[in-house]
């Protein structure tokens, strides 16, 4: 007797609780709940029309993403996010991005050319979408082809658990006009210098997009560290 074939489920149904993590997720993100501010179990269950336990166990989920600190007596608040915890952040972005890079150029193929190309397409639409969390989630498929173009799962698994975290700082430099390129012209380059197939290009791509975002994160953080302390 032969063994029946099922086909493949590509995209498995959200469960309620990966739409309230993904909810929760866009909305600390996105600023609506602010750094320091307190997440109360009563008005979020009504908000969102979900049990306490769902909604404790989001609360567990996020605090493994950073996105959530647990304080004594207070309970769960959003996290904040120091100069220190960005320079590490854009530390392990550099180590990573840019081995990821090179390869994904060393190793491209057309059919990846194409996955790339159409990716960033998405990612340029997210730019100009209204809909919450469609940066978010065009940036991570972005960069998703290109640890997948070159072989770096780990590395990638490594970069998932810091998305929450590098999205915050992502969408803090976003609102700042005066900087050396806007961030979707340096996608461009990056995306153009792998798909021509030219790893020094891809890797000095991501350094300068790099730089550019970390040294606006720093002077953003220390204007408020400054404001904190006055």
């Amino acid at each position: 007797m032969s063994t029946p074939k099922l086909t493949k489920i590509d995209h498995p149904p959200a469960t309620l609780r990966d739409m309230v993590q993904d909810r929760m997720r866009e909305a600390i993100i996105e600023g609506l709940f602010e750094p320091g501010q307190r997440l109360v179990e009563r008005p979020l269950c009504d908000q969102l029309g979900v049990s306490r336990t769902v909604i404790r166990e989001t609360i567990r989920y996020l605090e493994a993403e950073g996105l959530v600190e647990i304080l004594p007596g207070r309970g769960p608040i959003v996290a904040t996010i120091s100069r220190e915890d960005a320079h590490q952040i854009y530390d392990i972005r550099r180590m990573l991005e840019t081995a990821a890079a090179e390869e994904c150029a060393h190793r491209i193929t057309p059919e990846r050319a194409r996955s790339l190309k159409n990716a960033l397409s998405r990612l340029k639409q997210g730019f100009s979408d209204k809909t919450p969390g469609a940066l978010f989630r065009t940036t991570s498929d972005f960069y998703s082809e290109i640890f997948d173009g070159a072989g770096h799962y780990i590395a990638w698994d490594v970069v998932q658990r810091l998305n929450g975290r590098i999205s915050r700082l992502r969408m803090m430099t976003l609102s700042i006009t005066e900087r050396d390129r806007p961030g979707i012209a340096h996608m461009e380059q990056i995306c153009e210098a792998i798909v021509s197939g030219n790893p020094d290009a891809a890797r000095v791509a991501v350094e300068q997009h790099l730089n550019d975002v970390s040294t606006i994160a720093d002077r953003l953080l220390a204007a408020e560290e400054e404001s904190n302390n006055d």
